[in-house]
């Protein structure tokens, strides 16, 4: 593909040299080519669809929770685009692969679930399923986004790519890191 038929995330990022490194993800992080992040919800009436939807995409979706962002998806790929700038910024590198990155480093492999024996309840090992793990990751970033912009001067813009940059790196000052070790540490000690 030449250069101007390249398709690119907000005519910056390229999609292309992306890859995925956790053989378990590899199927579950979408990295076809989009020039907005936007399918009009496409996916969603078919089963295990969402795993087809871009992962910036699936990023902005997680995004809009309940509140101020719920519903105006224009607004918050605005804000993703102009974390994205920061990021892109800072790091120098593609926002894209730094977004995968933090993916794979912030999906827990373990979690637990209640069992519950003649009326006494255990909690137990599992293992998690990738595309859980996917959206597991997704909610720790958005959520972690969200924590660090309460009583903090600087713009949600910044916060997120504040998180987004601590996570691919596996600092302990990242929200989502920290979830992803609270949860695969009272797995391991339920076990």
């Amino acid at each position: 593909m030449s250069k101007e038929q390249e398709i690119k995330l907000f005519g910056k990022w390229s999609f292309e040299g992306i890859e995925v490194m956790d053989p378990g993800l590899k199927s579950y992080i979408s990295l076809s080519p989009v020039y907005v992040p936007h399918s009009m919800g496409r996916h969603e009436h078919g089963r295990f669809r969402k795993a087809e939807v871009n992962i910036v995409e699936r990023l902005v979706n997680n995004l809009m929770r309940p509140g101020k962002s719920a519903g105006k998806k224009s607004r918050t790929i605005n804000l993703v685009r102009n974390a994205f700038e920061i990021i892109s910024l800072r790091t120098g590198k593609n926002p894209i692969e730094i977004l995968v990155k933090t993916v794979e480093n912030s999906a827990p492999c373990e979690d637990t679930t209640r069992i519950s024996y003649g009326g006494v309840v255990y909690h137990m090992a599992v293992d998690v399923s990738p595309q859980r793990r996917v959206d597991l990751a997704l909610r720790f970033i958005s959520e972690g986004a969200r924590k660090i912009t309460f009583g903090n001067p600087r713009s949600y813009e910044e916060c997120l790519a504040e998180e987004l940059i601590l996570a691919t790196n596996n600092d302990m000052k990242s929200e989502a890191i920290k979830k992803k070790n609270e949860m695969e540490r009272v797995a391991r000690a339920s076990r």
